[in-house]
């Protein structure tokens, strides 16, 4: 129903709405309570454990939709196994000016350059805070926190470590972010020795933050697409050294395939949606080739079916985001991927996602 209603209202939202105000009026209809779902129990099957959490389901739903921290009990409600909100940087920054954010409405893609807004970390761990303060009802899933660097700061491993010590004790899961393209030089800590460098601080400052006998939350790294077959490998040898506990590949894409056909494809920044699929998932196969399968990875980048999840889970992706499909088919689209994810698995003859993941690699 969610669904319909979404396709019925979107030509006029679209019409008459920039892309940037109709997302901000997406999040202010999900925070009243204007647009809510109560989705049927996840079918078994999609359960899945990965680096020591339990998801009801492998579906979740990308950073950059609640940079703030303002609707993830909302989406969850959608029927999302897991939500990651931010990224939040330390200090509140505006992000990049002029249009940020462009519909490639020909090609299901979206290109942004935001460039990190954020209202900064006691915004966003309050938010977070809240959600565990005693008598809260939170909607049951996985919550995880994507942190990142003010856009002035030098020492990027600092605003890091700062992130860390404030969100590790309200988050199920913490998520590294050094692949957006939209931060001057953030991409530059992809390279061996600046990552590896970085995630020794973190790791440092999430053991401070929850010292044992806590459990700490997972730490993942999110990289990029873009990445060749020694940067790579280079990153892999870096998450299984370190003991990272997970991966997100990947973010957004610099490269503009020529197919496509929007007038938009040219704007300056980061391309996500359809179009990225294919480079997001060769990425994602050459990383779980090169760790190994090891290190658990999140597929990111492209997914706009069920059957793309389960692509990325037969590639090695033991859990998948999603976020530019649901400027196209709004926020109730997590249930239709998840009905088809699961009727892939059995046709298959897998009885668990876990037993999918890598498949393709056997």
């Amino acid at each position: 129903m969610h669904d319909l209603l979404y396709r019925l209202a979107r030509p006029a939202l679209m019409r008459f709405l920039a892309p940037e105000q109709a997302h901000g009026l997406a999040v202010a209809a999900l925070k009243r309570g204007v647009v809510r779902a109560s989705p049927p129990p996840d079918d078994p099957i999609l359960a899945t454990r990965v680096f020591g959490l339990d998801f009801t389901n492998p579906i979740g739903l990308a950073a950059g939709f609640d940079k703030h921290a303002e609707v993830i009990d909302a989406m969850l409600g959608f029927g999302f196994g897991f939500v990651e909100a931010g990224t939040v940087t330390p200090r509140p920054q505006p992000g990049n000016t002029g249009q940020r954010l462009f519909r490639l409405d020909e090609d299901e893609a979206v290109i942004n350059r935001f460039g990190f807004n954020s209202e900064g970390l006691p915004a966003f761990t309050s938010r977070l805070a809240a959600r565990r303060a005693p008598g809260a009802q939170p909607a049951p899933g996985i919550v995880g926190a994507n942190i990142g660097k003010n856009r002035t700061t030098e020492d990027a491993a600092a605003d890091y470590e700062t992130c860390m010590a404030a969100v590790a004790p309200l988050a199920d899961y913490v998520t590294v972010n050094v692949s957006s393209p939209n931060t001057p030089g953030l991409r530059g800590l992809q390279a061996r020795e600046p990552v590896e460098a970085l995630l020794f601080r973190v790791l440092a400052a999430r053991e401070r933050a929850v010292p044992p006998p806590r459990r700490p939350p997972p730490l993942l790294l999110k990289v990029g697409p873009d990445l060749d077959d020694e940067q790579i490998r280079d990153i892999a040898e870096v998450v299984v050294d370190t003991k990272v506990d997970g991966l997100i590949v990947g973010n957004t894409t610099v490269t503009r395939p020529p197919t496509l056909k929007s007038r938009w494809r040219d704007a300056e920044g980061g391309l996500s949606g359809r179009p990225l699929m294919g480079v997001a998932t060769e990425c994602l196969r050459a990383m779980y080739r090169h760790t190994g399968g090891r290190v658990p990875i999140v597929g990111c980048g492209g997914v706009s079916s069920g059957a793309d999840a389960y692509t990325k889970i037969r590639a090695g992706a033991s859990l998948v985001q999603l976020y530019s499909a649901l400027v196209f088919r709004g926020p109730g689209f997590a249930a239709t991927i998840k009905r088809d994810l699961a009727r892939l698995l059995r046709r298959d003859g897998f009885a668990s996602v876990a037993e999918a993941v890598g498949a393709d690699h056997r």
